[in-house]
């Protein structure tokens, strides 16, 4: 259940946090500067500012004017210290987690996770870092999961394809008596309906592609930290690798925060009537939301969720592969694509035909078919989805 009090000063964060319009002649949009570079009055100034260049703007691949209006707006919405926005949701990822260990370390995945996280911890493999995956969600799960070289533990809450929720203060709390870096991908929830950072998690990721931008036209991702993990971030994996955000996008960027408040509302209130038609549609097996009351966390989603998203996902009774492919080739409203969080409303599943023994095995229902519900008229949407499973 929303706390309006938190909302409405989220809501405020996102129109007016430090847009800075004094310093901006008034203007309502602050500009966008293009600049690459910025110049000093003395040799020493200039060398001061070097010294700490995450507080100066020194040159475009450190810190930009523009850029860093989104990321004091992010950072107050996580209620985090700070944050740093990267080229993509990917590039924030890898920075956190290539930050996070070292030859010789573990990290344990819970549950599912987006399937580029997956693939770079699989690259890691490389340099000495292992990895495991824990199906269950249950802390005691999670606990005898751990490894005496575990270093990071990965999650989604809600997990991907499968929407499960983890106790976050639960695994926070296990994870610091251990000494253990825990780092969530909040995109599903957003900062307006969850904020890991306060249940004790250490670092917060975002693919601001999803619903900050939420209009499919901006690339981009997120992290959110203290002040300390962010020093050794900033010089190490985000100098050096060199993934900043352009002006360009965190504008764009800036203009999604905006509406971000009125947009994941809709989302919500759509995603509800479309999860509770499917689940009372003969030909589903099982929805995948925890805005149902049916679903296994729920309880636990009024706990720590105070909203939620439109993305979920839903299994078809007795299906084959071609009865999930007649489905998603039926729509109309709903669009053939991947991605998801912006205003339009995307269908897609995680089954390829040939790779049942691959889903079974990470807990996925090889009949299951995703959807992202967006801002469309919601009976639109049910009509759609009824007329696509009435054969």
């Amino acid at each position: 259940m929303k706390n309006l009090d938190t909302f409405e000063t989220d809501k405020k964060i996102c129109m007016h946090f430090e847009d800075d319009r004094e310093r901006f002649e008034g203007a309502v949009v602050p500009p966008i500067f293009h600049n690459t570079l910025f110049t000093y009055e003395t040799v020493d100034v200039l060398n001061d500012a070097l010294q700490s260049e995450h507080s100066f703007y020194v040159y475009g691949r450190g810190t930009n004017p523009t850029v860093e209006i989104v990321e004091k707006k992010l950072a107050a919405l996580e209620r985090g210290q700070a944050c740093k926005l990267f080229s993509s949701g990917m590039a924030a990822i890898s920075a956190a987690l290539i930050n996070s260990v070292k030859s010789g370390d573990h990290v344990l995945c819970v549950s599912n996770l987006y399937f580029s996280t997956m693939e770079l911890l699989k690259y890691l493999g490389k340099f000495n870092v292992s990895h495991s995956v824990i199906y269950s969600t249950e802390t005691e799960a999670i606990k005898q999961a751990l490894q005496p070289n575990t270093k990071v533990i990965f999650l989604e809450s809600p997990t991907d394809m499968t929407f499960r929720l983890i106790n976050l203060d639960e695994v926070a709390d296990l994870a610091r008596t251990k000494g253990i870096r825990t780092i969530i991908d909040n995109t599903w929830a957003t900062p307006l309906f969850q904020k890991p950072l306060t249940k004790g998690i250490d670092v917060v990721v975002h693919s601001a592609s999803k619903y900050l931008g939420g209009h499919s036209d901006v690339l981009g991702g997120a992290i959110v930290t203290s002040k300390e993990n962010m020093k050794t971030i900033f010089r190490k994996e985000y100098l050096l690798m060199g993934a900043a955000m352009t002006p360009n996008e965190a504008s764009l960027l800036l203009r999604g925060l905006r509406t971000l408040p009125f947009r994941i509302q809709g989302h919500e209130e759509n995603a509800i009537k479309v999860a509770k038609f499917l689940h009372n549609h003969p030909k589903v097996k099982q929805v995948n939301f925890p805005g149902l009351e049916t679903h296994p966390d729920y309880h636990l989603g009024k706990s720590q969720l105070s909203g939620y998203s439109g993305l979920m996902s839903f299994e078809l009774n007795e299906a084959s592969f071609n009865d999930v492919k007649g489905v998603i080739n039926k729509m109309k409203v709903f669009k053939i694509g991947v991605s998801w969080g912006s205003f339009e409303s995307l269908i897609i599943s995680p089954s390829l035909g040939n790779n049942e023994g691959k889903l079974v095995k990470e807990h996925i229902d090889p009949c299951t078919i995703r959807l992202a519900v967006g801002l469309e008229n919601a009976n639109a949407l049910i009509e759609d989805l009824e007329q696509a499973l009435s054969e």
